[in-house]
This record gives structure tokens, sequence and C-alpha cells, in this order.
């Protein structure tokens, strides 16, 4: 039986040309977990407990986006939406998948549209949590995200009044992982927004973009999500032709962290069919 240390420690695999750390669990249908951009972000931050739950019924996997973690950032890469798109197409062909249910954290949910955008017959089905989508706007949290400087002080306030609802799942081993990681990823993480040659903010989708997409979805959103406000996803549920949406109350940005246990039992069912 595969431990959550053992998962935690990663295996490698070339996607594309790039070098990338993915964590793999169990057996069954596949299910790739793409996590968001928030400065120490990284697979297992995002999915720790999302991994293990969902290992018993499925075969999940979830690799550092190219720019993230501890995945190769190449010297002369152009980050982009299209970049990434491409990095986890590459990565679902290295691992021999064909066909995926994809669950998509923030920046994570606007990839997983793109791909199905691009790749309807690589994606089963969706899962959007906190997904940026039409009527997208810069919020007071977004600019938190992009204006961050590495400091254990700085990342502890950012979680606190950006991410979380409830206080208590700030720990100081959390602060201290997500700065660590951000500090080591920052000259690859400040260039993705704001060196002019990338176009990591361009993440923007229009109406006839989305209502295009068929696949079906299922959005899942903190009532108090300060980074990508729930109205985003009530625009959004009304656009694409084959989504749901669940709400979690007294719940922020990270519902796969705060609602743990619900939100993988309803990902769960969802993913069933």
């Amino acid at each position: 039986m595969t431990t959550t240390s053992e998962i935690s420690i990663g295996s490698r695999i070339d996607a594309g040309g790039i070098d990338t750390l993915y964590h793999e669990a169990g057996t069954g249908s596949p299910v790739v977990l793409l996590h968001g951009s928030g400065p120490g972000v990284s697979a297992w931050a995002n999915w720790q407990h999302t991994i293990p739950a969902l290992s018993h019924e499925f075969r999940v996997l979830a690799p550092d986006i190219v720019g993230y973690g501890t995945t190769s950032r190449p010297e002369h890469i152009r980050y982009s939406l299209q970049t990434w798109t491409d990095h986890v197409v590459a990565f679902l062909d290295a691992a021999g998948i064909e066909k995926t249910a994809i669950i998509g954290n923030s920046l994570g949910g606007r990839i997983a549209l793109a791909i199905a955008e691009q790749h309807p017959d690589r994606v089963s089905r969706m899962v959007l949590m906190g997904s940026p989508g039409v009527g997208m706007q810069v919020t007071d949290g977004l600019k938190a995200l992009r204006s961050y400087e590495p400091s254990l002080e700085n990342m502890r306030r950012l979680l606190l009044d950006y991410f979380a609802v409830d206080p208590t799942i700030i720990t100081d081993e959390l602060v201290q992982i997500r700065y660590e990681a951000s500090a080591e990823t920052f000259d690859a993480y400040r260039a993705m927004f704001f060196d002019p040659k990338h176009a990591g903010n361009e993440l923007g989708i229009t109406v006839e973009q989305a209502s295009h997409i068929t696949v079906p979805s299922l959005l899942v959103h903190g009532r108090e999500d300060k980074v990508v406000p729930l109205d985003v996803a009530q625009q959004m549920v009304r656009v694409l032709p084959n989504a749901d949406l669940h709400v979690f109350a007294h719940c922020g940005h990270w519902t796969q962290i705060e609602r743990a246990a619900d939100f993988n039992e309803i990902v769960a069912q969802y993913l069933r069919g």
C-alpha cells in the first residue's frame, strides 16, 4: 500500500523536453490534479489532502507545472497559458494517458478549460475549483499574490488574509514550507507576471469560448473567496453548457484544504459519474 510520505516524494518524467516532478497514487481511471499560481505553490502543497483520498478509487497524478515546484525551469521558456497548457498535454502523453478527468485549482482550472477547448477528446470531466473565468477582474487578493516578496511574515499575512477563512489551518509548518518554496522559485514567479516577454496574466476567457466547451464540469467555489470571487463561478455556470456549481460556506480560495473531507467526497462522487 502506498503511504502518504511515499506520495510526497514524487517521481520525475520528461514532458515535452521539460523534466517534470509529479506525484502519483492509486489505480483505475486517471484523474490529473493541476495546482494554482500562488507563491510557493506546488502540486503537493495544493493536493496533499486530495491525492490520498481519491487514490482509493482512481489513478491520481499531480504534476508541478513548469515554473513551479521542482519541475525544471528552462532558461528560454516563455510563460503563458499556452505554455502551461502544452506542458500538461505533454505530461499526459508522457504518462500514457489518452483521456482523463482534470481537477484544476485557480490557474489550474484555467489550464483545464484551455485543454478542454483545444483537446476535448482528452478530457472526460472537469472540476474547476476557484478558477478564473468569464468576467474575472483583478481582485485585491490577486494583487496581493502578485506583489508578494519572500519573507516568513509576508507569507503568513498572505495566507491568513487572502486564502483561508479559518486561521487555524495556517500553521507555522505550512508558512515555513510555502515561504521556502516561494524563495526558491521567486525569480520565475516574478518573471511570469511582470516581465513583458511572458504572458502569465493573460488568462481571460470569452463567453463564446466558454460556450463551446462541452466537457461535463463541476465548479467548486468558496463563498468567501478573495482571490477569484464567487460571481465568476456563477457566471461560468450559466455559460458552460454542461456545468454544475457547488458553493462552500465559510470557505475561501482553498476549498480542498479548508473543507478537505467534504471536497473529496463531492468530487469523488462527481468523478464516478
